[in-house]
């Protein structure tokens, strides 16, 4: 009796190792994705390089989201989760768009991809900091997948890239747009809020379908627009906000007669 109690306990906790070590392998494979995408877009290969970082962006979600629901958050997940971004959304792109569009900017090129790699650090050491003070709705700053999403998902779209200098104004700006949106202070919506356990779930469901049907049709296009669209919903929303919130006029105020003009005074 107690031999197959203590069997028990001990196969209840190398489960418990095993949940609590779930997290951690998607976090290593959000890494793996970063560092195979350097390999590649080192050797040339950009069409195999760029959809690595987008691997790596739904596996940096999923991580996340089952150690939430598996309740195995923890410090340790938290760092190393930060540490596989530096690579995978970071490091990474700042590579694949050097050698996609920057090089022939020579010296300005690789300091604009340091550029991106800073800010991609500084963003992740900024969210780990602030997580437990801000609105969960959103995010200080473009986060980190979505800004690396950008040149990622431009590389993909036209994996040409430029062998000239004016060419590379555009890779320039595809570089150093997300990073500086990276550390600003501008909010962008999260969706770690959307709780699939809720009443109608299924029409989130049905609409991640929809999605993933029109990526499988024409993944360039559908990729290099949700990459924008994201970037520019956060003006979109911000230039939303300030008309609802401009004041109205006090009640009770006078109307200015017609031809009159609003302070009393006559045309």
């Amino acid at each position: 009796m107690l031999d197959a109690l203590r069997n028990g306990q001990s196969g209840e906790r190398r489960l418990r190792r095993g949940v609590y070590l779930l997290p951690s392998l998607f976090t290593l494979g959000n890494m793996f994705c970063g560092y195979a995408c350097i390999l590649y877009a080192m050797r040339g290969e950009l069409t195999t390089a760029a959809p690595f970082i987008g691997i790596a962006l739904v596996l940096d979600m999923l991580d996340g989201r089952i150690a939430r629901l598996t309740g195995t958050t923890s410090a340790f997940g938290r760092e190393f989760d930060s540490l596989a971004d530096v690579i995978s959304f970071g490091v990474a792109p700042a590579i694949l768009t050097f050698v996609w569009g920057l090089q022939p900017l020579n010296r300005l090129g690789w300091a604009m991809g340091f550029i991106f790699v800073t800010a991609a650090a500084m963003r992740l050491a900024r969210f780990n900091i602030q997580s437990a003070s801000t609105d969960k709705r959103y995010f200080v700053g473009m986060p980190s997948p979505a800004a690396a999403a950008v040149p990622a998902s431009t590389v993909y779209f036209y994996p040409e890239g430029f062998a000239d200098p004016r060419g590379a104004l555009i890779a320039l700006a595809v570089t150093l747009v997300p990073a500086v949106l990276m550390v600003s202070t501008i909010r962008f919506r999260s969706f770690k809020t959307l709780d699939l356990r809720v009443r109608r779930s299924y029409k989130v469901l049905v609409l991640l379908a929809a999605v993933m049907a029109i990526v499988q049709v024409e993944p360039r296009l559908v990729l290099i627009t949700i990459a924008y669209v994201y970037l520019v919903s956060a003006f979109i929303e911000w230039g939303w906000t300030r008309l609802r919130k401009r004041p109205a006029a006090p009640a009770g105020a006078p109307v200015p007669a017609a031809g009159e003009s609003p302070d009393g005074a006559g045309d």
